[in-house]
Protein backbone atom coordinates (compact mmCIF):
# COMPACT_ATOMS: atom_id res chain seq x y z
CA UNK A 1 0.00 0.00 0.00
CA UNK A 2 1.54 3.52 -0.84
CA UNK A 3 1.32 6.41 1.01
CA UNK A 4 -0.73 7.85 -2.29
CA UNK A 5 -3.34 5.25 -1.97
CA UNK A 6 -3.61 6.13 1.85
CA UNK A 7 -4.11 9.87 1.55
CA UNK A 8 -6.66 9.10 -1.17
CA UNK A 9 -8.54 6.82 0.87
CA UNK A 10 -8.46 9.68 3.92
CA UNK A 11 -9.69 12.38 1.46
CA UNK A 12 -12.42 10.09 0.44
CA UNK A 13 -13.67 9.43 3.98
CA UNK A 14 -13.68 13.28 4.60
CA UNK A 15 -15.83 13.68 1.63
CA UNK A 16 -18.50 10.85 2.83
CA UNK A 17 -19.84 13.31 5.46
CA UNK A 18 -22.49 16.07 4.07
CA UNK A 19 -21.55 19.61 3.60
CA UNK A 20 -22.70 20.86 7.35
CA UNK A 21 -24.35 19.17 9.97
CA UNK A 22 -26.70 21.87 11.86
CA UNK A 23 -25.92 20.45 14.94
CA UNK A 24 -24.99 17.61 16.88
CA UNK A 25 -28.18 15.55 17.92
CA UNK A 26 -30.38 18.02 16.09
CA UNK A 27 -32.17 15.08 13.51
CA UNK A 28 -33.22 13.26 16.46
CA UNK A 29 -33.12 9.78 16.78
CA UNK A 30 -31.99 7.15 14.20
CA UNK A 31 -33.56 3.27 14.30
CA UNK A 32 -31.46 0.43 13.72
CA UNK A 33 -32.41 -3.09 13.54
CA UNK A 34 -30.09 -5.89 13.39
CA UNK A 35 -32.49 -9.29 13.29
CA UNK A 36 -29.20 -11.27 15.25
CA UNK A 37 -29.16 -9.21 18.80
CA UNK A 38 -26.39 -8.34 20.20
CA UNK A 39 -25.22 -9.86 23.25
CA UNK A 40 -22.31 -8.53 24.37
CA UNK A 41 -20.47 -4.46 23.95
CA UNK A 42 -16.93 -6.33 24.16
CA UNK A 43 -15.51 -7.65 20.52
CA UNK A 44 -12.82 -8.71 22.62
CA UNK A 45 -15.12 -11.60 23.75
CA UNK A 46 -17.10 -12.96 21.07
CA UNK A 47 -16.54 -13.52 17.54
CA UNK A 48 -19.91 -12.47 16.40
CA UNK A 49 -20.49 -9.54 13.76
CA UNK A 50 -23.69 -8.52 15.48
CA UNK A 51 -21.79 -7.68 18.29
CA UNK A 52 -18.63 -6.31 16.95
CA UNK A 53 -20.35 -3.89 14.30
CA UNK A 54 -23.08 -2.77 17.08
CA UNK A 55 -19.77 -2.04 19.36
CA UNK A 56 -18.49 -0.13 16.81
CA UNK A 57 -20.49 2.43 16.87
CA UNK A 58 -19.37 3.41 20.92
CA UNK A 59 -15.46 1.81 20.91
CA UNK A 60 -12.92 2.68 18.12
CA UNK A 61 -9.59 1.34 16.61
CA UNK A 62 -6.64 3.62 15.86
CA UNK A 63 -7.44 3.09 12.30
CA UNK A 64 -10.27 2.30 10.13
CA UNK A 65 -10.76 0.55 6.28
CA UNK A 66 -12.68 2.52 4.22
CA UNK A 67 -15.57 1.40 1.56
CA UNK A 68 -12.86 0.41 -1.29
CA UNK A 69 -10.89 -1.22 1.72
CA UNK A 70 -8.33 1.85 2.34
CA UNK A 71 -6.66 2.34 5.60
CA UNK A 72 -7.86 5.78 6.83
CA UNK A 73 -6.45 7.40 10.32
CA UNK A 74 -9.11 7.29 12.53
CA UNK A 75 -7.97 8.12 16.71
CA UNK A 76 -4.20 9.09 14.74
CA UNK A 77 -3.07 11.63 13.02
CA UNK A 78 -1.57 9.39 9.86
CA UNK A 79 -1.14 5.86 8.49
CA UNK A 80 2.59 4.89 9.62
CA UNK A 81 4.22 3.76 6.85
CA UNK A 82 8.23 2.92 6.03
CA UNK A 83 8.05 6.38 3.28
CA UNK A 84 6.76 8.49 6.22
CA UNK A 85 9.14 7.00 8.98
CA UNK A 86 6.16 4.91 11.09
CA UNK A 87 7.25 2.05 10.09
CA UNK A 88 11.01 1.26 10.60
CA UNK A 89 13.28 -0.27 7.65
CA UNK A 90 14.08 -3.67 9.05
CA UNK A 91 9.76 -3.95 9.72
CA UNK A 92 10.55 -4.58 13.49
CA UNK A 93 8.12 -1.64 14.85
CA UNK A 94 5.15 0.63 14.20
CA UNK A 95 4.76 4.27 15.52
CA UNK A 96 0.92 5.48 16.29
CA UNK A 97 1.02 9.52 16.79
CA UNK A 98 -2.81 10.01 18.78
CA UNK A 99 -4.50 12.79 17.32
CA UNK A 100 -3.89 15.43 20.11
CA UNK A 101 -7.00 16.35 22.26
CA UNK A 102 -9.07 13.04 21.80
CA UNK A 103 -11.92 12.65 24.76
CA UNK A 104 -12.90 9.60 26.24
CA UNK A 105 -17.16 9.77 26.65
CA UNK A 106 -16.64 10.62 30.67
CA UNK A 107 -14.55 13.63 29.37
CA UNK A 108 -11.05 12.23 30.50
CA UNK A 109 -7.99 11.79 27.82
CA UNK A 110 -7.43 9.62 25.53
CA UNK A 111 -3.98 8.22 26.08
CA UNK A 112 -1.33 5.87 24.70
CA UNK A 113 -1.91 4.04 28.32
CA UNK A 114 -5.13 3.03 26.84
CA UNK A 115 -4.12 1.70 23.64
CA UNK A 116 -0.92 -0.36 25.46
CA UNK A 117 -3.77 -1.82 27.88
CA UNK A 118 -6.06 -3.17 25.11
CA UNK A 119 -3.05 -5.11 24.12
CA UNK A 120 -2.32 -6.28 27.91
CA UNK A 121 -6.09 -7.07 27.93
CA UNK A 122 -6.44 -9.48 24.64
CA UNK A 123 -3.09 -11.22 25.67
CA UNK A 124 -3.31 -12.01 29.14
CA UNK A 125 -2.31 -15.24 29.11
CA UNK A 126 -5.56 -16.26 31.50
CA UNK A 127 -8.13 -14.70 29.08
CA UNK A 128 -9.77 -15.43 26.36
CA UNK A 129 -9.44 -13.20 23.95
CA UNK A 130 -11.62 -13.90 20.37
CA UNK A 131 -9.33 -11.34 18.32
CA UNK A 132 -6.22 -12.84 19.60
CA UNK A 133 -4.74 -13.48 16.08
CA UNK A 134 -4.71 -9.53 15.04
CA UNK A 135 -1.73 -9.24 18.19
CA UNK A 136 0.03 -12.59 16.87
CA UNK A 137 3.07 -10.67 15.57
CA UNK A 138 3.09 -8.07 18.79
CA UNK A 139 6.21 -8.60 20.85
CA UNK A 140 5.35 -5.40 23.35
CA UNK A 141 3.61 -2.14 23.16
CA UNK A 142 5.36 1.21 24.67
CA UNK A 143 4.07 4.43 25.28
CA UNK A 144 7.03 6.85 25.55
CA UNK A 145 4.40 9.82 25.65
CA UNK A 146 0.99 9.88 25.90
CA UNK A 147 0.44 10.29 22.44
CA UNK A 148 3.03 7.73 20.89
CA UNK A 149 2.72 4.17 20.42
CA UNK A 150 5.09 1.95 19.29
CA UNK A 151 4.44 -1.37 18.50
CA UNK A 152 7.44 -3.64 18.63
CA UNK A 153 7.13 -7.19 16.54
CA UNK A 154 8.86 -10.57 17.31
CA UNK A 155 10.53 -10.56 13.86
CA UNK A 156 10.30 -8.51 10.43
CA UNK A 157 6.81 -8.22 10.02
CA UNK A 158 5.23 -6.77 6.50
CA UNK A 159 1.93 -6.35 6.98
CA UNK A 160 1.84 -4.47 10.57
CA UNK A 161 -1.73 -3.24 10.54
CA UNK A 162 -4.06 -6.22 12.68
CA UNK A 163 -3.25 -4.77 16.49
CA UNK A 164 -5.34 -1.71 16.79
CA UNK A 165 -6.61 -1.52 13.14
CA UNK A 166 -10.46 -2.83 12.28
CA UNK A 167 -13.61 -2.72 14.37
CA UNK A 168 -12.64 -6.40 15.46
CA UNK A 169 -9.70 -4.08 17.26
CA UNK A 170 -11.02 -1.63 19.38
CA UNK A 171 -9.53 0.62 21.73
CA UNK A 172 -10.99 -0.07 25.35
CA UNK A 173 -10.45 2.13 28.51
CA UNK A 174 -7.76 1.21 30.86
CA UNK A 175 -9.26 3.31 34.17
CA UNK A 176 -13.04 0.88 33.32
CA UNK A 177 -11.23 -1.96 32.22
CA UNK A 178 -8.13 -2.43 34.71
CA UNK A 179 -9.71 -5.13 37.11
CA UNK A 180 -11.01 -6.73 33.98
CA UNK A 181 -7.65 -9.01 33.27
CA UNK A 182 -7.30 -12.56 32.41
CA UNK A 183 -9.97 -15.39 33.85
CA UNK A 184 -12.20 -11.30 35.56
CA UNK A 185 -12.80 -10.23 31.82
CA UNK A 186 -15.57 -12.13 31.42
CA UNK A 187 -17.30 -11.92 34.74
CA UNK A 188 -16.78 -7.34 34.27
CA UNK A 189 -20.53 -7.32 33.55
CA UNK A 190 -21.26 -3.47 33.78
CA UNK A 191 -17.89 -3.07 31.40
CA UNK A 192 -18.52 -5.25 28.67
CA UNK A 193 -22.10 -4.37 28.58
CA UNK A 194 -21.31 -0.16 29.41
CA UNK A 195 -17.97 0.50 27.59
CA UNK A 196 -16.63 3.69 27.81
CA UNK A 197 -15.64 5.04 24.24
CA UNK A 198 -14.10 7.50 21.77
CA UNK A 199 -17.23 6.83 19.19
CA UNK A 200 -20.05 9.02 18.41
CA UNK A 201 -22.50 7.48 20.39
CA UNK A 202 -22.70 6.39 24.29
CA UNK A 203 -24.78 3.24 26.20
CA UNK A 204 -28.13 4.63 27.59
CA UNK A 205 -29.01 1.01 28.78
CA UNK A 206 -28.07 -2.31 27.10
CA UNK A 207 -30.82 -5.05 27.56
CA UNK A 208 -28.83 -8.31 25.83
CA UNK A 209 -30.26 -9.94 23.56
CA UNK A 210 -32.54 -7.33 22.58
CA UNK A 211 -32.29 -3.53 22.77
CA UNK A 212 -29.79 -0.87 22.86
CA UNK A 213 -29.98 2.75 24.03
CA UNK A 214 -27.72 4.99 22.91
CA UNK A 215 -27.23 8.50 23.02
CA UNK A 216 -24.85 11.33 21.10
CA UNK A 217 -21.52 11.47 22.70
CA UNK A 218 -20.90 15.01 24.03
CA UNK A 219 -16.91 14.61 24.24
CA UNK A 220 -17.11 13.36 20.30
CA UNK A 221 -14.28 15.05 18.82
CA UNK A 222 -16.34 17.03 16.06
CA UNK A 223 -18.65 19.59 17.31
CA UNK A 224 -21.39 18.91 15.40
CA UNK A 225 -21.74 15.50 14.49
CA UNK A 226 -23.36 12.71 14.69
CA UNK A 227 -26.43 14.81 13.80
CA UNK A 228 -29.00 11.96 15.55
CA UNK A 229 -29.18 12.74 19.53
CA UNK A 230 -30.61 8.69 20.16
CA UNK A 231 -30.17 5.63 18.75
CA UNK A 232 -32.30 2.41 19.23
CA UNK A 233 -30.79 -0.06 18.33
CA UNK A 234 -33.35 -3.06 18.15
CA UNK A 235 -32.33 -6.89 17.97
CA UNK A 236 -33.93 -10.36 17.47
CA UNK A 237 -36.60 -11.37 14.94
CA UNK A 238 -35.75 -12.36 11.65
CA UNK A 239 -34.35 -10.50 8.47
CA UNK A 240 -37.95 -10.59 6.78
CA UNK A 241 -39.28 -8.19 9.50
CA UNK A 242 -36.08 -6.46 9.61
CA UNK A 243 -36.30 -5.87 6.04
CA UNK A 244 -40.10 -5.11 6.06
CA UNK A 245 -39.74 -3.07 8.78
CA UNK A 246 -36.84 -0.48 7.17
CA UNK A 247 -38.80 -0.54 3.44
CA UNK A 248 -42.64 -1.52 3.45
CA UNK A 249 -43.33 0.32 7.18
CA UNK A 250 -41.17 2.66 7.31
CA UNK A 251 -40.82 1.94 11.35
CA UNK A 252 -36.89 1.53 11.45
CA UNK A 253 -34.05 3.57 9.23
CA UNK A 254 -31.34 0.65 8.84
CA UNK A 255 -31.78 -3.06 8.82
CA UNK A 256 -28.53 -4.88 8.28
CA UNK A 257 -27.52 -8.43 6.27
CA UNK A 258 -31.08 -9.21 4.86
CA UNK A 259 -30.39 -12.69 4.43
CA UNK A 260 -33.22 -13.17 2.14
CA UNK A 261 -34.33 -14.95 -1.36
CA UNK A 262 -33.94 -12.23 -4.43
CA UNK A 263 -37.92 -12.56 -4.83
CA UNK A 264 -38.83 -11.46 -0.93
CA UNK A 265 -36.24 -8.23 -1.71
CA UNK A 266 -37.71 -7.62 -4.40
CA UNK A 267 -41.18 -7.43 -3.03
CA UNK A 268 -39.66 -5.31 0.25
CA UNK A 269 -38.40 -2.80 -2.30
CA UNK A 270 -41.75 -2.20 -3.98
CA UNK A 271 -42.75 -0.81 -0.68
CA UNK A 272 -41.56 2.29 -1.66
CA UNK A 273 -39.90 3.51 2.00
CA UNK A 274 -36.32 2.62 1.47
CA UNK A 275 -33.40 0.84 -0.39
CA UNK A 276 -31.13 -2.08 -0.59
CA UNK A 277 -27.15 -1.10 -0.05
CA UNK A 278 -25.34 -4.30 -1.33
CA UNK A 279 -21.24 -5.10 -2.23
CA UNK A 280 -18.80 -8.20 -2.65
CA UNK A 281 -15.92 -8.43 0.13
CA UNK A 282 -14.72 -11.32 1.64
CA UNK A 283 -17.80 -12.99 3.09
CA UNK A 284 -18.53 -16.32 2.86
CA UNK A 285 -21.04 -19.00 3.69
CA UNK A 286 -19.63 -22.29 5.00
CA UNK A 287 -20.04 -25.70 6.58
CA UNK A 288 -17.50 -25.87 9.16
CA UNK A 289 -16.38 -29.55 9.81
CA UNK A 290 -16.00 -30.67 13.28
CA UNK A 291 -11.93 -31.72 13.93
CA UNK A 292 -12.76 -32.83 17.81
CA UNK A 293 -15.76 -35.78 18.70
CA UNK A 294 -18.73 -33.47 19.80
CA UNK A 295 -20.28 -36.99 21.21
CA UNK A 296 -22.90 -36.07 24.59
CA UNK A 297 -21.18 -39.07 25.88
CA UNK A 298 -17.92 -36.99 26.78
CA UNK A 299 -17.38 -34.72 29.69
CA UNK A 300 -17.47 -30.96 29.22
CA UNK A 301 -13.66 -31.11 29.41
CA UNK A 302 -13.65 -33.78 26.42
CA UNK A 303 -16.75 -32.53 24.74
CA UNK A 304 -15.71 -30.66 20.96
CA UNK A 305 -11.76 -30.93 22.40
CA UNK A 306 -10.38 -34.20 22.12
CA UNK A 307 -9.42 -35.52 18.81
CA UNK A 308 -10.45 -36.85 16.15
CA UNK A 309 -13.70 -36.88 14.49
CA UNK A 310 -15.17 -40.10 14.02
CA UNK A 311 -14.94 -39.75 10.37
CA UNK A 312 -15.16 -35.87 8.99
CA UNK A 313 -10.71 -35.97 8.14
CA UNK A 314 -11.33 -38.90 5.83
CA UNK A 315 -10.43 -37.27 2.71
CA UNK A 316 -13.24 -39.32 1.02
CA UNK A 317 -16.02 -38.17 3.34
CA UNK A 318 -15.23 -34.59 3.25
CA UNK A 319 -14.79 -34.65 -0.55
CA UNK A 320 -18.51 -36.17 -1.16
CA UNK A 321 -19.97 -34.30 0.78
CA UNK A 322 -18.65 -30.81 -0.94
CA UNK A 323 -19.33 -32.91 -4.88
CA UNK A 324 -22.66 -33.38 -3.39
CA UNK A 325 -23.54 -29.77 -3.25
CA UNK A 326 -25.27 -28.14 -5.81
CA UNK A 327 -23.89 -24.53 -5.00
CA UNK A 328 -25.16 -23.02 -8.23
CA UNK A 329 -28.74 -23.81 -7.18
CA UNK A 330 -27.93 -22.88 -3.69
CA UNK A 331 -26.69 -18.94 -5.15
CA UNK A 332 -30.27 -19.12 -6.80
CA UNK A 333 -32.40 -20.02 -4.10
CA UNK A 334 -30.47 -17.83 -1.72
CA UNK A 335 -29.47 -14.66 -2.67
CA UNK A 336 -29.56 -14.22 -6.81
CA UNK A 337 -27.42 -11.79 -7.78
CA UNK A 338 -26.08 -11.56 -4.15
CA UNK A 339 -24.36 -14.75 -4.54
CA UNK A 340 -21.52 -16.29 -6.44
CA UNK A 341 -20.69 -20.23 -5.92
CA UNK A 342 -17.32 -20.56 -4.30
CA UNK A 343 -15.06 -22.77 -2.73
CA UNK A 344 -12.12 -20.25 -1.63
CA UNK A 345 -11.65 -19.92 1.91
CA UNK A 346 -10.95 -16.32 1.20
CA UNK A 347 -13.30 -15.01 -1.32
CA UNK A 348 -12.23 -11.62 -1.93
CA UNK A 349 -9.69 -9.76 -2.90
CA UNK A 350 -9.31 -11.67 -5.35
CA UNK A 351 -5.53 -12.12 -5.56
CA UNK A 352 -6.24 -14.57 -2.69
CA UNK A 353 -8.91 -16.84 -4.12
CA UNK A 354 -8.11 -20.21 -4.73
CA UNK A 355 -11.21 -22.06 -6.59
CA UNK A 356 -11.10 -25.39 -8.13
CA UNK A 357 -12.57 -25.34 -11.32
CA UNK A 358 -14.86 -28.29 -10.65
CA UNK A 359 -16.47 -26.29 -7.27
CA UNK A 360 -20.12 -25.28 -9.11
CA UNK A 361 -20.81 -29.10 -10.26
CA UNK A 362 -22.57 -31.19 -8.64
CA UNK A 363 -21.91 -35.22 -8.19
CA UNK A 364 -23.88 -36.65 -6.71
CA UNK A 365 -22.61 -40.21 -8.31
CA UNK A 366 -19.04 -39.32 -8.14
CA UNK A 367 -19.38 -38.92 -4.57
CA UNK A 368 -21.18 -42.00 -3.67
CA UNK A 369 -18.26 -43.87 -5.61
CA UNK A 370 -15.77 -42.01 -4.33
CA UNK A 371 -17.05 -43.72 -0.80
CA UNK A 372 -17.69 -47.05 -2.51
CA UNK A 373 -13.68 -46.66 -3.54
CA UNK A 374 -12.62 -45.93 -0.06
CA UNK A 375 -14.82 -49.10 1.37
CA UNK A 376 -16.79 -46.28 3.57
CA UNK A 377 -20.46 -48.84 2.56
CA UNK A 378 -23.82 -49.31 4.24
CA UNK A 379 -23.36 -53.10 5.80
CA UNK A 380 -26.36 -53.36 7.38
CA UNK A 381 -28.92 -52.45 4.69
CA UNK A 382 -30.31 -49.44 6.79
CA UNK A 383 -29.02 -47.06 3.97
CA UNK A 384 -26.16 -45.60 5.93
CA UNK A 385 -22.97 -46.10 5.12
CA UNK A 386 -20.44 -46.79 8.01
CA UNK A 387 -16.58 -45.69 8.39
CA UNK A 388 -14.54 -48.34 10.83
CA UNK A 389 -18.24 -49.73 12.01
CA UNK A 390 -19.35 -45.63 12.87
CA UNK A 391 -22.37 -44.70 10.68
CA UNK A 392 -22.38 -41.77 8.85
CA UNK A 393 -24.75 -39.81 10.89
CA UNK A 394 -24.39 -36.32 11.76
CA UNK A 395 -25.88 -33.12 13.37
CA UNK A 396 -25.84 -30.25 11.35
CA UNK A 397 -26.57 -27.10 12.80
CA UNK A 398 -27.14 -23.49 12.29
CA UNK A 399 -28.75 -20.59 13.03
CA UNK A 400 -32.62 -19.25 12.46
CA UNK A 401 -33.08 -18.20 9.57
CA UNK A 402 -35.45 -18.68 6.39
CA UNK A 403 -32.44 -19.48 3.73
CA UNK A 404 -30.09 -20.90 5.95
CA UNK A 405 -32.88 -23.35 6.65
CA UNK A 406 -33.89 -23.92 3.01
CA UNK A 407 -29.91 -24.62 2.79
CA UNK A 408 -30.31 -27.21 5.15
CA UNK A 409 -33.43 -28.95 3.69
CA UNK A 410 -31.33 -29.28 0.33
CA UNK A 411 -28.27 -30.52 1.65
CA UNK A 412 -29.64 -32.50 4.05
CA UNK A 413 -31.39 -34.31 1.18
CA UNK A 414 -28.35 -34.49 -1.02
CA UNK A 415 -26.38 -36.08 1.89
CA UNK A 416 -28.97 -38.45 2.41
CA UNK A 417 -28.82 -39.50 -1.39
CA UNK A 418 -25.18 -40.75 -0.60
CA UNK A 419 -25.72 -42.21 2.54
CA UNK A 420 -25.54 -40.21 5.42
CA UNK A 421 -28.38 -39.62 8.18
CA UNK A 422 -28.61 -36.17 8.81
CA UNK A 423 -30.16 -34.18 11.42
CA UNK A 424 -31.08 -30.77 11.41
CA UNK A 425 -30.96 -28.10 14.36
CA UNK A 426 -31.23 -24.20 14.27
CA UNK A 427 -30.76 -21.85 16.94
CA UNK A 428 -31.41 -18.30 17.66
CA UNK A 429 -28.62 -15.97 16.28
CA UNK A 430 -28.08 -14.17 19.07
CA UNK A 431 -27.53 -17.03 21.23
CA UNK A 432 -25.52 -19.17 18.81
CA UNK A 433 -23.54 -15.99 17.36
CA UNK A 434 -23.11 -14.63 21.21
CA UNK A 435 -20.23 -15.24 23.20
CA UNK A 436 -21.30 -16.62 26.81
CA UNK A 437 -19.02 -19.24 27.90
CA UNK A 438 -22.22 -21.06 29.65
CA UNK A 439 -24.13 -21.44 26.98
CA UNK A 440 -24.06 -25.16 25.02
CA UNK A 441 -25.59 -23.80 21.96
CA UNK A 442 -22.69 -20.88 20.69
CA UNK A 443 -21.02 -21.70 17.61
CA UNK A 444 -17.58 -21.46 19.57
CA UNK A 445 -18.68 -24.86 21.24
CA UNK A 446 -19.62 -26.42 18.63
CA UNK A 447 -21.78 -29.40 19.94
CA UNK A 448 -22.30 -30.68 16.80
CA UNK A 449 -20.96 -32.64 13.68
CA UNK A 450 -21.15 -29.72 11.09
CA UNK A 451 -22.05 -25.55 11.43
CA UNK A 452 -23.20 -23.45 8.85
CA UNK A 453 -22.68 -19.47 8.97
CA UNK A 454 -20.82 -16.88 7.59
CA UNK A 455 -17.63 -15.19 8.17
CA UNK A 456 -15.60 -12.28 7.23
CA UNK A 457 -12.47 -9.74 7.64
CA UNK A 458 -11.51 -6.41 7.55
CA UNK A 459 -9.57 -5.04 5.49
CA UNK A 460 -8.02 -6.17 2.06
CA UNK A 461 -4.99 -8.58 3.70
CA UNK A 462 -5.91 -12.02 4.93
CA UNK A 463 -3.17 -12.46 7.37
CA UNK A 464 -4.78 -12.40 10.89
CA UNK A 465 -7.86 -13.89 9.09
CA UNK A 466 -5.84 -16.78 8.15
CA UNK A 467 -4.39 -17.05 11.55
CA UNK A 468 -7.33 -17.86 12.84
CA UNK A 469 -7.35 -21.47 11.81
CA UNK A 470 -3.51 -22.15 13.62
CA UNK A 471 -3.58 -24.97 15.69
CA UNK A 472 -3.27 -23.01 18.85
CA UNK A 473 -6.37 -20.99 18.15
CA UNK A 474 -8.88 -23.43 18.68
CA UNK A 475 -11.90 -22.70 21.59
CA UNK A 476 -11.36 -24.75 24.52
CA UNK A 477 -12.78 -24.47 28.13
CA UNK A 478 -9.41 -23.22 29.15
CA UNK A 479 -10.10 -19.96 26.83
CA UNK A 480 -13.28 -19.72 28.23
CA UNK A 481 -14.68 -20.80 24.73
CA UNK A 482 -12.94 -17.49 23.09
CA UNK A 483 -10.74 -18.71 19.75
CA UNK A 484 -11.28 -18.57 15.83
CA UNK A 485 -10.41 -21.58 14.64
CA UNK A 486 -14.08 -23.10 15.33
CA UNK A 487 -13.39 -26.16 13.36
CA UNK A 488 -10.49 -27.15 15.96
CA UNK A 489 -8.65 -27.49 12.67
CA UNK A 490 -4.59 -28.77 12.74
CA UNK A 491 -2.20 -28.96 10.16
CA UNK A 492 1.83 -29.04 10.13
CA UNK A 493 2.09 -27.20 6.90
CA UNK A 494 -0.45 -25.11 7.39
CA UNK A 495 0.89 -23.61 10.41
CA UNK A 496 4.40 -23.30 8.60
CA UNK A 497 3.06 -21.62 5.32
CA UNK A 498 1.23 -18.74 7.62
CA UNK A 499 4.86 -18.05 9.61
CA UNK A 500 6.52 -17.98 5.97
CA UNK A 501 3.66 -15.33 4.98
CA UNK A 502 4.07 -13.19 8.15
CA UNK A 503 7.79 -12.83 7.48
CA UNK A 504 6.99 -11.96 3.78
CA UNK A 505 7.25 -8.77 2.10
CA UNK A 506 7.16 -8.83 -1.74
CA UNK A 507 2.99 -8.49 -2.50
CA UNK A 508 3.07 -11.16 -5.48
CA UNK A 509 4.74 -13.68 -2.85
CA UNK A 510 2.26 -13.07 0.16
CA UNK A 511 -0.74 -13.58 -2.41
CA UNK A 512 1.12 -17.13 -3.42
CA UNK A 513 1.55 -18.16 -0.06
CA UNK A 514 -2.02 -17.05 0.68
CA UNK A 515 -3.52 -19.06 -1.84
CA UNK A 516 -1.28 -22.12 -0.66
CA UNK A 517 -2.94 -21.95 2.60
CA UNK A 518 -6.75 -21.81 1.16
CA UNK A 519 -5.72 -24.59 -1.10
CA UNK A 520 -5.06 -26.50 2.13
CA UNK A 521 -8.58 -25.54 4.00
CA UNK A 522 -10.37 -26.71 0.94
CA UNK A 523 -8.21 -30.23 -0.15
CA UNK A 524 -7.45 -31.12 3.55
CA UNK A 525 -11.29 -30.72 4.50
CA UNK A 526 -11.30 -27.91 7.25
CA UNK A 527 -14.54 -26.57 6.08
CA UNK A 528 -17.05 -26.89 3.17
CA UNK A 529 -17.08 -23.16 1.50
CA UNK A 530 -20.38 -22.58 -0.30
CA UNK A 531 -21.05 -19.23 -1.25
CA UNK A 532 -19.52 -16.39 -1.68
CA UNK A 533 -21.99 -13.97 -0.29
CA UNK A 534 -22.23 -9.95 -1.07
CA UNK A 535 -23.38 -7.75 2.21
CA UNK A 536 -26.96 -6.66 1.60
CA UNK A 537 -28.46 -4.46 3.84
CA UNK A 538 -31.15 -1.48 3.43
CA UNK A 539 -31.82 2.01 4.77
CA UNK A 540 -34.77 4.28 4.42
CA UNK A 541 -35.17 7.04 2.00
CA UNK A 542 -34.87 9.69 4.63
CA UNK A 543 -31.51 8.24 5.96
CA UNK A 544 -28.41 9.88 4.67
CA UNK A 545 -24.70 9.39 4.82
CA UNK A 546 -24.75 5.54 4.71
CA UNK A 547 -21.93 4.10 2.52
CA UNK A 548 -21.74 0.41 3.01
CA UNK A 549 -18.46 -1.19 3.68
CA UNK A 550 -17.57 -4.67 3.09
CA UNK A 551 -13.75 -4.34 4.35
CA UNK A 552 -14.95 -3.16 8.67
CA UNK A 553 -18.36 -2.64 10.21
CA UNK A 554 -21.54 -1.79 8.10
CA UNK A 555 -21.54 0.91 10.78
CA UNK A 556 -17.90 2.43 10.41
CA UNK A 557 -19.41 5.67 9.42
CA UNK A 558 -22.71 6.85 11.60
CA UNK A 559 -21.13 9.47 13.21
CA UNK A 560 -21.78 10.83 9.20
CA UNK A 561 -25.60 9.67 9.18
CA UNK A 562 -27.70 12.30 9.25
CA UNK A 563 -32.03 12.83 8.42
CA UNK A 564 -32.99 14.00 4.40
CA UNK A 565 -35.58 16.74 5.25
Amino acid sequence: MTVKSLMLGAAAALALAPAAFAERGADGEVKIIYWQAPSILNPFLSGGTKDVESASMIIEPLARFDQDGNLVPWLVTEIPTVENGGVTEDLMQITWKITPGLKWSDGTDFTSEDVAFTYEYCTHPEGGCAQLTKFEPVASVETPDELTVVVKFKEATPYPYTAFVGGESPILQKAQFANCLGAAASTCTEQNFNPIGTGPFVVDEFKPNDTISMSANPNYRDPAKPAFAKVTFKGGGDAAAAGTAVMETGEYDYAWNLQLAPDVIAKMEAGGKGVTVAGFGPLMERIELNHTNPSPDLGPDERSVIRPHPFLQDPAVYKAMSMAIDRPLLVEVGYGKAGKPTCSYVPAPEAYANDPEDCAVQDIEGAKKLLDDAGIVDTDGDGIREKDGVPLSILYQTSTNAVRQDFQALIKDWWEQIGMSVELRNIDGSVFFGGDAGSPDTFQKFYADVEMYANTFNGTDPQAYLANNLCDKAPTPATQWQGENITRFCDEEYDALWLELSKTSDIAKREEIGKQMVGIIYEKGMQIPIVHRGRLSAHSNTLGGVVLNVWDSELWNVADWYRVK
